[in-house]
């Protein structure tokens, strides 16, 4: 477990995976809508009860898929065995068994550590309804889909963004009665998360993003602090215990001490924090820097020393993410997982 663990963690730090000329994956490729691996082709490689989604190429990256003459796959790094069995796991819309959606990737709201390129961010065309409600029946005559999630940039206003997502979860709720529904989104008011909830969502996830406020003016200067913990405070009324989360990027120049305080802030309200290693990449790393980032990545010991606080915190305040089952906690690709990994 530790040293699957450790791997892990050194796929997360690290960079892409090379595929061997002629091999074709045994399921689709993914193109990532949010997340790490935003914007770019993605597989999900599980090994020792862990996953990994991570970019795929055929020309280059860190890591090497090799595949043996009885059709058994491994990863090299180096030249050298990284690990020695892999498989590549089947992708719903984004997450295995997950359907999740950004219904607009245009935003207002910049974020230095966003790893989607520009260009996507600029020409990204907003889903409409019709269209989600054909993809989920698309997957779902395909593979078992466990939940359904939306998040979406901020195009024009929040409110207006509100509308959008309750939209979608409405249609959803009403063709799938059981569903899980998760939704991701940039809320002022506590009404839009009253709205939020009564279309019919089951989990919330609304992001602080950084440890201190000051980081965070310098990484998402367009929006406000403590408005992401007041609205977590008042999602409290609207989602029972254990159905709120909130993304925290670490990397970007904090100390361990920042991210204890922040983990502990958001479980004491009942909140579940995904602790995310900042992604650096050829479409962020000059706005990062720029606002003050360090230049490496943080190192395999510190992602396991903030991931055991994390479960730490979980744990003082009785949080599993394990009965979070939209997003980041059920699909285990990005991150290290509480209580799932370790």
């Amino acid at each position: 477990m530790e040293e699957g663990l450790t791997r892990k963690a050194e796929l997360i730090r690290g960079g892409g995976v090379r595929l061997p000329e002629g091999y074709q994956l045994p399921c689709r490729i993914s193109h990532s809508i949010a997340g790490p691996c935003a914007g770019r082709e993605a597989a999900v490689f599980a090994f020792g009860g862990f996953r990994v989604k991570k970019p795929v190429s055929r020309d280059e990256g860190e890591f090497e898929l090799r595949v043996a003459e009885d059709g058994s796959l491994s990863m090299y790094r180096g030249g050298e065995v990284f690990l020695e069995s892999v498989q590549v796991q089947p992708v719903v819309r984004h997450c295995p068994e997950q359907a999740v959606f950004c219904l607009d990737t245009r935003s207002i709201h910049r974020r230095a550590f966003s790893t989607h390129p520009e260009d996507l961010l600029a020409e990204g065309k907003p889903l409409t309804v019709d269209r989600i409600m054909a993809m989920i029946s698309e997957s779902a005559a395909e593979a078992k889909v466990k939940s359904v999630s939306f998040t979406s940039g901020v195009s024009d206003t929040v409110d207006a963004t509100v509308d959008r997502i309750c939209e979608a979860v409405a249609a959803v709720r009403e063709s799938y009665p059981k569903m899980t529904i998760g939704v991701e989104a940039y809320v002022e008011q506590a009404e839009q998360i009253a709205r939020l909830r009564e279309a019919g969502s089951n989990e919330i996830k609304i992001n602080v993003d950084c440890a201190r406020p000051d980081i965070h003016e310098r990484m998402c200067p367009d929006t406000d602090y403590e408005t992401a913990f007041s609205m977590l405070k008042e999602a409290n009324q609207y989602y029972k215990k254990g159905k709120l989360a909130s993304n925290v990027i670490y990397g970007l120049g904090e100390t361990d001490q920042d991210i204890d305080m922040v983990l502990e802030r958001l479980c004491r309200m009942n909140v579940l924090p995904v602790l995310r290693m900042v992604r650096m990449n050829d479409f962020n790393r000059e706005r990062l820097i720029g606002a003050g980032a360090p230049a490496e990545p943080p190192t395999v010991l510190r992602t396991l020393f903030l991931s055991s606080l994390q479960k730490s915190a979980m744990k003082r305040h009785g949080l599993n993410p394990e009965r979070f089952h939209c997003m980041c906690f059920s699909c285990q690709c990005c991150d290290l997982v509480p209580f799932t990994d370790f």
